[in-house]
């Protein structure tokens, strides 16, 4: 598993723009029916990354406006909460996500979250490039942190092992330190128990 030092590894130095999948209407990638983007290129390399393929900066397709338009087409349904940022790395990708971000706050305000997926904690990228930090100002909530097989869960809610923590991103800005989201119970929920929730 990689570790950066502050502001080592740039969007702009690593990012194809490339995108390796986006799936409409899914309630597995966050809180409700979400609309989640998949962005190419990974420099974290955790060991038993489920989505390895993508670690790739040039897996997939390359993003388009066609698909922004979709992306917003999609989100413009009454039953969908928003957007899911994962990857790849989101904060590898700043171009294309900061892009997409900003139209959905354009055409939607605050009425549909944004949540993101990344190997950074909360306080690394608080220390990051000004377009990192961009993002981050940006979105609502952030699953934080590198996957450590050796601390998988399975009863985790919308994370992988138990370092990770599901951060209230503009509670955690206004406080200075993060803020666990209000809604996240750790290990007493199941999937399944998840599923009928929503």
């Amino acid at each position: 598993m990689n570790n950066p030092q502050p502001k080592e590894w740039l969007s702009q130095e690593y990012s194809q723009q490339r995108i390796a999948d986006y799936k409409p209407f899914n309630f597995v990638d966050g809180e409700g029916v979400r609309n989640s983007l998949y962005v190419s290129g990974c420099l974290f390399a955790c060991e038993g990354c489920f989505n390895k393929a993508v670690q790739n900066f040039r897996y997939g397709t390359p993003f388009t406006n066609e698909l922004l338009e979709t992306i917003i087409t999609d989100l413009s349904h009454d039953y969908v909460q928003g957007l899911t940022l994962l990857g790849g790395e989101p904060f590898l990708n700043t171009e294309v996500c900061l892009q997409v971000v900003q139209k959905v706050r354009e055409v939607f305000g605050t009425s549909k979250d944004i949540w993101s997926w990344s190997g950074y904690t909360f306080e690394e990228l608080l220390l990051e490039s000004d377009d990192k930090l961009a993002l981050l100002h940006s979105i609502d909530i952030l699953v934080d942190g590198r996957f450590e097989l050796a601390k998988r869960d399975l009863k985790l809610q919308f994370r992988g092992s138990s370092n990770q923590r599901i951060i209230d991103v503009q509670k955690s800005l206004a406080a200075g330190q993060a803020v666990i989201w209000e809604k996240c119970v750790d290990g007493t929920e199941t999937y399944e128990q998840i599923k009928k929730s929503i």
